[in-house]
């Protein structure tokens, strides 16, 4: 069994459902659609597999079956009248892949997927929804972030494609989740986090109760439906991303420290959490696996008055604002206790209280071991993911009840 240790956290979160959208310059084939799922899933574990739960010891597993379970869904055409036949960098005659990934099905479909809480008991860990688009096929993946992180699922849509365009057998990949013992050892919790993690613990057990798979899957359903989302989807050309991959070259930044810097001035942020890869830094990584091998830290700009005094359409200043953007991520990457801390967070706390956390905040189950441990808006207690002042106990706490931990 593949036990989910550090990735159970993703329980406590409603609706951890993404989507990538993938135009392939190949004409609609039905039969050659369910033959590349099927390899898919002969080479991947985790996509034969649904939920598992050992009452036991209290661990959720994948449960992994003898055929696939990802869902696949027709969804007839997906073409707009003004598409225009353009030749691609590969040399194919292909349809106008803007026009194509830019329509509204998409996003219809995406929204129409992703509105209730999926059963993980009962179904699979992705769906793919699939267009005609005139020569091309047009398809949405839809992976629940038990299955895979954002770079293992954009790996597995460019298997896919291999496979539906080129004939290029997917490959095997054994699945070893990361545990604590993968963790490196200059990362560990500081002295107080571990001691709240401690104290939080003990409280856990003698309150002497769970949260139950049903009791998460009622209250995530009804949270998606109170707390709404909007989304939207942007294509970018070829020619504007060339265009915008040098200009960051230029400036030493990443594009994605750009974009960074663009949603900390449009959207006003305090701080933003985001994802790292962690692939390269992980022996128990296998090439091509699935599973979640990221973490997560904030990122957060000191001087808050440059956001509010920014004007977006500068480039000079918003290329400024990603230098320093940039120079706080290095600064983390090279940190060992700033990078794997939500991971050694999850690692050291209890299961059932890490499950708990999220869904006692919202005053959804009663537990004050739980709804210490997430303060709403602000994240997890311990590791405060979205604040720059990390490890710093709360008031609220008795510090003579930390004494001898």
């Amino acid at each position: 069994m593949e036990y989910l240790f550090t990735e159970r956290a993703h329980l406590a979160c409603p609706n951890m459902c993404f989507g990538i959208a993938a135009s392939l310059g190949k004409a609609f084939d039905k039969e050659r659609i369910e033959e590349s799922v099927a390899r898919l899933a002969e080479a991947h574990p985790f996509l034969r597999a649904r939920l598992g739960y050992e009452k036991e010891t209290n661990s959720f597993f994948y449960d992994v079956k003898g055929q696939s379970q990802i869902q696949v869904i027709f969804a007839g055409e997906n073409c707009d009248e003004h598409e225009e036949a353009v030749e691609s960098e590969d040399g194919r005659e292909t349809a106008a892949v803007g026009d194509v990934l830019s329509s509204p099905k998409i996003i219809k479909e995406f929204e129409k997927l992703t509105a209730r809480d999926w059963n993980l008991f009962s179904e699979g860990l992705l769906k793919i929804a699939v267009w005609k688009a005139d020569g091309r096929t047009v398809l949405l993946f839809i992976f629940h972030h038990l299955l895979a992180d954002g770079r293992g699922a954009l790996g597995l849509v460019q298997e896919f494609a291999d496979f539906y365009v080129d004939d290029i057998e997917p490959k095997a990949a054994p699945e070893h989740l990361i545990t604590k013992e993968d963790l490196p050892a200059n990362s560990k919790l500081p002295f107080i986090s571990r001691a709240l993690v401690n104290y939080a613990n003990r409280q856990w057990k003698k309150e002497k109760h769970q949260l139950s798979y049903e009791e998460y899957h009622n209250f995530a359903d009804k949270f998606l439906q109170e707390d709404f989302v909007e989304h939207s989807l942007e294509v970018v050309s070829f020619n504007k991303l060339a265009e915008l991959h040098e200009q960051c070259n230029q400036h030493n930044v990443s594009i994605n420290d750009y974009l960074l810097a663009k949603m900390f001035t449009e959207e006003k942020a305090d701080s933003i959490v985001m994802a790292c890869d962690l692939r390269n830094q992980l022996a128990c990584y296998n090439q091509g696996a699935l599973g979640n091998y990221a973490t997560a830290f904030s990122v957060k700009l000191k001087q808050r008055k440059s956001v509010d005094t920014m004007k977006t359409s500068d480039p000079a200043e918003l290329f400024s604002l990603a230098q320093k953007v940039h120079n706080q991520i290095q600064k983390k990457l090279t940190t060992p206790k700033d990078l794997y801390l939500v991971l050694q967070c999850y690692a050291s706390l209890e299961p059932g209280l890490l499950d708990a956390a999220m869904i006692s905040s919202r005053g959804a189950f009663g537990s004050k071991a739980a709804k210490f441990c997430y303060k709403e808006n602000s994240g997890c207690t311990y590791c405060k993911w979205s604040h720059a002042d990390l490890h710093k106990p709360k008031k609220n706490i008795d510090s003579k009840k930390l004494k001898g931990i």
